[in-house]
């Protein structure tokens, strides 16, 4: 599964994305990165790109924004996210692009929480018996370098997902030839996301922040490490293009905008791209092969 996340936000302007050009133009970029499915994340995307998606010959995860925290306990919230699924479910279940269903995307771990989202998991099934279901975890750190997976969601999923950002929210570059993945569960694994920022243009010295060439050796070191991880199907980096963002506000590099996009807005693609096409390349031509 050679994937990439998406927001639905307009290509070259500020908006949505929600014409038949703008999907067309997005998911263009997609397959030039060698993609075979597309993450529409956090929420269902505008109809036209899952028409655009399936005519094109992409996979597509399909996701409802619960998302962090929210109010576990409260009845009306549940029912929200119950006809958000229902509506997605309801509207795209005849599309033969849609691959999974996702119901929820880094959520803290508790009672509450999985009592809200394996009772969510349930409710899906009800609704289409013939996707797969996933959610994207998160992962606990453990001394020494071991990363552990442990969500008691494994039991309601399909396809065990989970985002991490080695490089940038925690950990170095380098670092991620240390990691060692453990993930007790007989399931396909997705890292869901990953990725780290540049101002596209920006150049400088691999180990300075913000720069193309850092994101650029943070995608060679990320992808070497994903060779290691057992079970792995999959991966969708977190994203193809850079996003209008207020919580974003570093002057003269983010200024309003989540620069984690392999593509700025402005459509021009950064080092990092590359390397993921290099990487996805050798991905098919291995399955291919085997």
């Amino acid at each position: 599964m050679r994937g990439i996340s998406i927001h639905e936000e307009a290509p070259f302007r500020s908006g949505r994305a929600w014409s038949t050009e703008d999907a067309h133009t997005l998911l263009t970029w997609a397959k030039e990165l060698g993609c075979n499915y597309v993450r529409l994340a956090h929420y269902p995307h505008n109809e036209n790109m899952v028409k655009e998606a399936e005519k094109m010959g992409l996979m597509i995860w399909s996701e409802v924004p619960v998302y962090w925290t929210i109010s576990w306990t409260n009845p009306d919230t549940y029912a929200n996210a119950e006809h958000q699924l229902h509506d997605m479910i309801y509207r795209d279940k005849n599309r033969c692009g849609i691959v999974i269903w996702s119901i929820a995307n880094e959520t803290p771990h508790g009672d509450d929480r999985d009592a809200f989202l394996s009772k969510l998991a349930k409710y899906a099934r009800t609704q289409d018996n013939s996707r797969l279901i996933s959610m994207a975890m998160e992962v606990t750190k453990s001394p020494n370098n071991i990363n552990t997976l442990q969500d008691n969601m494994n039991e309601y999923v399909d396809i065990v997902s989970f985002n991490q950002y080695l490089g940038w929210y925690r950990g170095t570059n380098e670092s991620c030839k240390d990691m060692q993945w453990v993930i007790p569960y007989n399931k396909p694994v997705i890292v869901s996301e990953f990725g780290g920022e540049a101002l596209q243009g920006l150049h400088g010295d691999k180990k300075e922040r913000w720069n193309e060439e850092y994101q650029e050796e943070l995608y060679i070191q990320n992808t070497q490490m994903f060779n290691r991880i057992e079970g792995l199907a999959g991966v969708s980096p977190w994203i193809l293009v850079d996003f209008r963002s207020p919580r974003r506000q570093l002057p003269d590099i983010q200024d309003f905008f989540n620069r984690k996009g392999l593509i700025s807005s402005g459509g021009i693609k950064k080092k990092a791209f590359y390397v993921m096409k290099d990487w996805y390349a050798q991905k098919e031509k291995e399955y291919k092969d085997n």
